[in-house]
């Protein structure tokens, strides 16, 4: 029989890494038996289709008070991050938050985690995904859990088709494109901190052709956040020593697929070898929502996280354009926290996903609203702004600009002059030139990646000299300069090292470099954003090339200044195997340009 228990007879205890809303989270272990206050929850095995394989998923299901076949509730459906489950403090306490809002939550464990069978599949739509509609079948009450269990206080929009929407955080935000790419009976989405690429989150090339178009060229290994979540995914045999043997893996693996035990390998190689290995990319990519979006139509309101090297702010945005593209109802929040920072203590007026405070944040206020108009179908509710960005100078309980459209602001170009300024106008470039050359090791930092999730310290960053190149703009005048949204840099390099090697077949013997963007205070101290770089293999030296830096919002104060930085190397990267010496060229008619999207303030 399944059991139940009140919303008082959970317990925390110990701490987990999981990454999904990925953070240090407290596991919950079931504490004595106590009345029902609000709700009861009630624990499940449903065996689900995956693909081809059958899997046992754990489910809890809360059910509000009052809430019955005669007085039926819309669903919410949620799930774990990487490396946790059901039980984990922030999947159980967001389950929480929504029954005690009237709604019939699910929490569910993962495929490969927790007590769910199957190995990992990172959310892949033909597995993870139609394991999650299956259990949209049990909110529908068209099937059973293991035990004989029905489900039939759901409100439905027809027979079997509940009103259900997803929420969840990094692995448990992918998870909802994949299900409503597979199961249109989904009816919102509001996936936190996740990717919109896992071939890009994990091995990230910024560059396009200065046209603007993408390139097909492979990126730059972003290993220690990928060693980390790999090393998790290896250790649950540790963590549940009573594994389920369908949780065995392949190629090598204990519990992840064969394709993703391929993709990792190929990654540790430091190699891009043409012909079919190289398809082991593939796919990272075929499973993640870049390649499925097409699929998706359920409104979908993005949450993504300024702090993040892991899932940057390029990911929702490129989700955003695409949904919104295709004419599915969408819209985004860029949040303060992120896998890299501020989970754990979130800024006054920010969702704590540990304590479910859906009714006193900005963004838990938008997720109701969200809710309310797609499950409630409450056509008053007022779901926002098409964009809105935490801005961390502010104070006080507004700390959110808005926008009805994404980009906000306007774009302003500064050039790259040859004596190593950063200036406003073409004409005010000096011919000349910046030089570098790389070290066989990094001589470049800019994070630790995992210290920010487990509350490790992290040194400053740095850039050793001679091994980069920078260009530094005038001080900031008596109004700040406000910049949200994705900077860009138009760049061409010189380096006959690389030239010699960009034509081989194997990819790895393109240049590989850093851009990144710090703010210099009046002192001269400097602050790397966020942490935030982008890793570049460069596609031709012989042609321009376009960087993408990562999605920012950031304040440069008065009498602060800008500092463009392309550097030889990162240590949270692989980077190039050769010594490859590096010129950058600056002249009136061909300077390198540095875009900003500036929404408030000007350099003048």
């Amino acid at each position: 029989m399944p059991r139940a228990i009140s919303r008082t007879g959970r317990r925390r205890a110990g701490l987990i890494l999981t990454a999904g809303a990925a953070l240090l989270a407290p596991l919950a272990v079931t504490g004595p038996a106590a009345a029902a206050d609000g709700y009861s929850v009630t624990t499940l095995k449903v065996t689900v289709h995956a693909g081809d394989r059958e899997c046992v998923v754990d489910a809890d299901v809360y059910r509000p008070a009052g809430v019955d076949a005669a007085h039926p509730a819309p669903a919410v459906l949620t799930t774990n991050g990487f490396g946790g489950s059901k039980d984990d403090g922030s999947t159980d306490a967001i389950a929480k938050a929504f029954a005690d809002h009237g709604y019939v939550a699910m929490a569910y464990s993962g495929l490969g985690f927790g007590a769910t069978g199957c190995p990992i599949s990172l959310d892949a739509p033909r597995s993870d995904g139609r394991a999650a509609s299956g259990l949209v079948d049990v909110l529908a009450g068209t099937r059973a859990a293991d035990d004989g269990t029905r489900v039939d206080y759901v409100e439905k929009d027809a027979p079997g088709d509940p009103r259900v929407g997803m929420t969840g955080g990094s692995y448990g935000g992918a998870i909802q494109l994949a299900t409503a790419s597979v199961d249109h009976r989904v009816d919102a989405l509001v996936p936190l901190i996740t990717w919109n690429d896992l071939s890009y989150a994990l091995d990230p090339n910024a560059a396009r052709a200065a046209d603007g178009s993408a390139t097909a060229v492979p990126g730059v290994y972003k290993w220690q956040w990928t060693n980390g979540f790999f090393l998790l995914g290896e250790a649950q045999g540790l963590l549940h020593p009573s594994l389920d043997p369908s949780r065995l893996g392949g190629a090598g693996c204990l519990h992840f697929v064969s394709d993703a035990c391929t993709t990792k390998r190929l990654l540790d190689s430091g190699a891009y070898p043409a012909g079919p290995t190289a398809d082991r990319l593939g796919y990272a990519r075929g499973i993640s929502p870049v390649s499925y979006l097409s699929s998706v139509r359920a409104p979908t309101l993005l949450v993504q996280g300024e702090t993040d090297t892991l899932f940057n702010l390029n990911e929702a945005t490129a989700t955003y354009r695409a949904l919104t593209a295709q004419g599915t109802t969408a819209k985004m929040i860029w949040q303060s926290w992120g896998h890299s920072g501020g989970m754990d203590d979130p800024a006054a007026g920010e969702l704590d996903l540990a304590t479910g405070n859906l009714d006193t944040s900005y963004v838990g206020q938008r997720i109701l609203a969200w809710f309310d108009r797609y499950l409630h179908h409450d056509r008053a509710a007022d779901t926002g702004p098409a964009f809105a960005y935490y801005e961390d100078w502010l104070t006080g309980d507004q700390r959110y600009g808005t926008s009805a459209a994404y980009p906000a602001g306007t774009a302003r170009e500064l050039h790259l002059s040859g004596d190593g300024t950063l200036v406003t106008a073409a004409d005010q470039v000096v011919a000349g030139h910046r030089s570098y050359a790389n070290s066989l090791l990094p001589t470049s930092h800019s994070e630790s990646s995992l210290a920010g999730l487990i509350g490790l310290g992290d040194p400053e960053p740095y850039d050793t000299p001679g091994t980069f190149a920078a260009w530094t703009s005038k001080p900031v005048g008596s109004t700040p300069l406000d910049v949200a949204g994705i900077p860009r840099a138009t760049l061409q390099v010189d380096s006959p090292a690389a030239a010699l090697t960009q034509h081989s077949s194997d990819a790895a013997g393109k240049l590989v470099l850093f851009a990144k963007l710090y703010d210099v205070a009046p002192d001269g101290s400097q602050t790397l954003v966020h942490r935030l770089v982008a890793p570049v293999r460069v596609p031709d030296v012989t042609r321009p090339f376009t960087v993408d830096l990562p999605g920012m919002v950031h304040r440069y104060e008065p009498g602060h200044r800008l500092r463009f930085v392309v550097a030889a190397s990162d240590d949270a990267y692989y980077g190039n195997r050769v010594t490859k010496p590096v010129t950058v060229r600056s002249a009136p008619g061909s300077p390198g340009v540095l875009s900003l999207p500036v929404v408030g303030g000007d350099l003048g």
